[in-house]
């Protein structure tokens, strides 16, 4: 097992929760008292991680949402921030990198080295060379996207691939030949609760990344069901913006609190309901 899922299980149980915390921030949502402060993002940042720390298992800054504000150093210093003043929580850059030789190289150690995430996302579209840079950081998680969480996942992801839908393809691939190194987890959006069950079957207790819970309506009971391995566990579950932005005001960081800690009752709620 890599560095990375040792940490990961860690969390799960330190924290009794699958909830990750997707960063994602908006400057023009942010309360006023924030947005005109020095370093925004950070500071936003800081006072939803320093909130909710001790209910989840890991945080999922989104690197686009950094870069359109060129705020890329405000990435960085929230990493170094969560490794610094909450260690053992992993951070998923979620860059959604796929690219071939030595690009990919570069890709892999721009998310690894310069920022210090703990795993990255990235596109398997160009095959099992354009992920190899990436793997063989057997310290580091690597998601793999699979089938995701929006509708026109459709066109491409369910298509026709030796009679299974690609996305079954990718989830075989990954179980079988990409996972050499046990460092490998997929990404399956938690609006498909049926291809997650499947995703499930073919990949046994891998780890699933699953977006898609809170404002894009993914359902918490059937993820749970659908996803959860025989332990209970084997899900990074993940809300951006229900959490991010459950007040618009100064109390910001303890409505976020609170509705972390609401989504890790109805997840761990469910967790408990499961037949045994």
């Amino acid at each position: 097992m890599s560095p990375f899922l040792q940490q990961l299980e860690r969390a799960w149980e330190k924290n009794d929760s699958l909830v990750c915390v997707g960063l994602d921030p908006e400057i023009e949502r942010f309360p006023a008292h924030i947005r005109d402060a020095p370093s925004p993002i950070f500071q936003f940042n800081r006072s939803i991680i320093d909130a909710t720390a001790g209910l989840v298992c890991a945080y999922k800054p989104q690197f686009a949402h950094y870069a359109a504000y060129e705020a890329e150093d405000q990435l960085e210093r929230t990493i170094e921030y969560i490794h610094r003043a909450h260690p053992g929580l992993p951070v998923i850059l979620d860059a959604k990198r796929g690219d071939i030789g030595n690009t990919a190289e570069r890709y892999a150690i721009e998310a690894f080295e310069r920022y210090g995430a703990d795993a990255v996302t990235v596109n398997p579209y160009l095959g099992g060379d354009s992920l190899e840079p990436f793997l063989r950081h057997a310290g580091r998680g690597v998601a793999v996207l699979c089938r995701t969480s929006n509708p026109g996942a459709v066109d491409l992801q369910d298509l026709e691939v030796g009679g299974r839908p690609l996305y079954q393809a990718v989830a075989e691939l990954a179980a079988r030949r990409w996972n050499s190194r046990g460092n490998c987890l997929l990404v399956v959006g938690a609006t498909y609760p049926r291809e997650l069950a499947q995703v499930r079957a073919l990949v046994g207790d891998m780890p699933l990344l699953v977006p898609g819970i809170g404002a894009q309506g993914g359902d918490v009971e059937q993820v749970v069901a659908s996803g959860c391995t025989a332990a209970g566990t084997g899900l990074i579950i993940s809300s951006s913006r229900a959490i991010l932005y459950a007040s618009p005001g100064e109390d910001f960081a303890q409505a976020a609190r609170a509705a972390t800690a609401g989504l890790r009752e109805k997840i761990n709620a469910a967790r408990r309901s499961r037949p045994t």
